[in-house]
């Protein structure tokens, strides 16, 4: 399996599966449910398109927060600081259970004032093995207690480089985290489904089932990168039309309590190979980025739909608010931006 699922330091997300046969020869005793996963959608579509101009939403007054990582280091206290967010997310991977007295020592240091969701990441042994996962996960949910209520379980499931090949897969991992909170940690809110990016067939599977399971909060990593400005339209819809869209499902699936959180979105950056999370093609200046960041939250906010938003991430070189090559730190514009959007919350 190591050398299958490799990770990127540089872009910190797993390197794309060049393997194939492996990833077809995974995801093939799913056939059936992809099939019915899309079966499904084709029903579920045309239901929430229209279900969004007659819902009631309750209006939000969105929270912005921002992710940072343990390996980025303290310089990340003052940074938190100096913008002053009280939301933080911070990335517990499973397979460095080793370290967690680090990452729990690590969101201590920001001070007991601030909010955290942790971020479970899955790899494929805690995906494969259940026992393991519910031993880990105790551990992480009793480690964690007296810092943070509210969990992310699963990160980006519709990715097999993350190590799903199915949502099946996903529901079965979440049906043990949920089992273990229910049993031992009733404070605990869990959040998911976690899909990534404007694949809300995936959403509507994890919503639309027979499972006992429910998501406190409803996570998406709707990422429109690739479409430039938030206003540019793909398949017909710009961030509007995907946030208003993703709250009508939320609005009618009984799995999840309407409370929607973007736990990721990012733009990467040019010149900054190989800390940029996609091609050069993609990426954008650090003055386009300030300027989609700001219009993305702006948006976003206005559409009272959400209840949380994350900015991925505090520092990284490739598509965060501030560089640290070279072992200095420099603050994009897009880091006082942020400061200024911050003060408007």
């Amino acid at each position: 399996m190591n050398n299958i699922f490799k990770w990127d330091c540089h872009s910190d997300q797993p390197y794309i599966i060049t393997d194939k046969a492996f990833k077809k020869e995974k995801k093939k005793p799913y056939f059936l449910e992809y099939l019915s996963m899309f079966l499904l959608f084709g029903l579920v579509f045309p239901i929430t398109f229209l279900w969004q101009f007659v819902m009631r939403f309750p209006k939000t007054n969105m929270q912005v927060g921002i992710g940072v990582n343990l390996d980025k280091g303290e310089a990340q206290y003052a940074l938190v600081k100096e913008l002053g967010v009280q939301h933080l997310m911070i990335r517990m991977p499973l397979w460095e259970m080793e370290k967690i007295d680090e990452y729990v020592a690590f969101a201590q240091g920001f001070g007991a004032d601030k909010k955290f969701i942790i971020n479970v990441l899955q790899d494929r042994d805690h995906i494969e093995d259940l026992a393991l996962l519910k031993q880990d996960i105790k551990i992480i949910f009793d480690k964690f207690q007296s810092i943070a209520y509210e969990y992310q379980i699963g990160n980006a499931i519709n990715r097999s480089k993350w190590g799903f090949f199915s949502v099946s897969e996903y529901l079965d991992f979440y049906q043990v985290v949920q089992n273990i909170r229910d049993t031992n940690f009733q404070k605990i809110q869990l959040i998911g489904p976690s899909v990534i990016d404007f694949e809300y067939y995936y959403t509507a599977f994890a919503l639309f089932n027979f499972r006992k399971i429910k998501f406190d909060k409803l996570s998406s990593l709707l990422y429109v990168d690739r479409r430039g400005a938030p206003d540019n339209r793909q398949y017909g819809f710009n961030l509007k039309n995907k946030i208003n869209l993703l709250a009508a499902m939320a609005n009618l699936s009984p799995k999840s309590n309407h409370k929607i959180v973007i736990t990721e979105t990012n733009y990467p950056l040019k010149a900054t190979a190989p800390y940029a999370p996609t091609s050069e093609k993609e990426c954008v200046s650090e003055l386009e980025y300030e300027q989609y960041m700001q219009d993305y939250i702006n948006i976003a906010r206005k559409t009272h739909k959400i209840s949380h938003l994350y900015w991925h991430q505090l520092i990284a070189p490739g598509y965060g608010l501030v560089d640290n090559r070279n072992g200095k730190i420099r603050k994009t514009p897009a880091f006082y931006k942020f400061k200024h959007l911050i003060g408007q919350t």
